[in-house]
């Protein structure tokens, strides 16, 4: 068995080949590549998993193909808001931030919530403070500015189907693009798990909407006696079947597999409530999992003893 090793994310929804230029699927694998490069060293030097999923998630959140960091996209408002969530699988701690503007790594000041406060979750203006009062530099809002999230944003809009009151109708307000978040999940050569998840959430969201990256149990978790966990999808059905904790559950109380449970957690549970997306994951013995039930993931790996992998399709 690999004595370390780390999976990552880089969101999973309606990626269809015949849709992708070779240049955007280049720069998608590289940027997938990236991270788990900057993750797997740190593990082969030595390091700790948690620093080893906050470097790759940081790789990504700095890439702005993907939907966390400064590829976040925009809320109705033209804002953007993110969520972040790491947890450590030695000893269940874990720290969240929700619905934060201008921090350019999130998952770090996640980590910064685990380590230096007595909570889990901060949420906007509050997280905000703290990362000011711990030092962080703030990005400014064109940092986060792509023109491709900003006509996503103005697609999803002309989409909007608006109901008698000015409420939206049941659907979907992005315009379908619910999927972006990244995430990873790590052993370490000391035995331990971690997992981290980021991201920017839904285009054209409104009302402070947050999805299930920054809950624990629904978005990430990491327990050394089973496995860590990070997903990706549509957030409200993650949250509902909490779908993280689910795979470890499994393992833990009916003895399954991370590959049976993690499946499990996807093809019975999430499909189950109606949700779309997938995981990665890795037990506490280097075994993986990546299940989804979408058209693609992003997604990757890197095993002690191997040599990287990246996949986007369902392939």
């Amino acid at each position: 068995m690999p004595e370390f090793g780390i999976v990552i994310h880089g969101g999973a929804g309606a990626i269809l080949k015949e849709k992708m230029t070779p240049e955007l699927e280049m720069g998608y694998r590289q940027g997938l590549l990236d991270s788990l490069t900057a993750g797997y060293r740190i593990l082969e030097a030595g390091g700790s998993s948690l620093d080893a999923v906050e470097m790759a998630v940081r790789v990504m959140e700095d890439n702005p193909l993907f939907n966390a960091g400064r590829g976040a996209v925009f809320t109705h408002r033209g804002r953007n808001e993110m969520d972040a969530a790491i947890m450590d699988g030695r000893t269940l701690a874990a720290g969240a931030v929700a619905g934060v503007h201008n921090i350019k790594n999130p998952v770090s000041l996640a980590r910064l919530v685990m380590e230096k406060t007595a909570h889990v979750l901060l949420t906007g203006e509050g997280a905000e403070e703290f990362a000011r009062r711990q030092g962080m530099e703030p990005a400014p809002d064109n940092y986060f500015f792509t023109d491709r999230r900003w006509q996503q944003l103005q697609e999803a809009i002309a989409k909007e189907n608006i109901l008698p009151g000015g409420e939206l109708s049941e659907g979907n307000p992005d315009g379908g693009n619910r999927c972006g978040t990244v995430g990873a999940a790590a052993l370490d050569r000391h035995g331990h798990l971690a997992a981290a998840t980021s991201t920017g959430g839904m285009s054209n969201s409104r009302y402070g909407r947050v999805g299930d990256s920054p809950i624990i149990g629904a978005g990430t978790y990491a327990n050394d006696r089973t496995c860590a966990v990070s997903t990706t999808g549509h957030g409200e059905f993650f949250m509902r079947g909490v779908i993280a904790y689910d795979v470890s559950a499994l393992m833990e109380y009916r003895g399954e597999s991370l590959i049976s449970a993690a499946e499990a957690a996807i093809h019975d549970r999430l499909t189950g409530l109606g949700g779309d997306g997938g995981l990665v994951a890795i037990d506490s013995r280097g075994n993986i999992a990546l299940p989804f039930n979408t058209p693609g993931m992003y997604r990757g790996y890197y095993l002690s003893g191997g040599v990287p992998g990246t996949a986007i399709y369902n392939e």
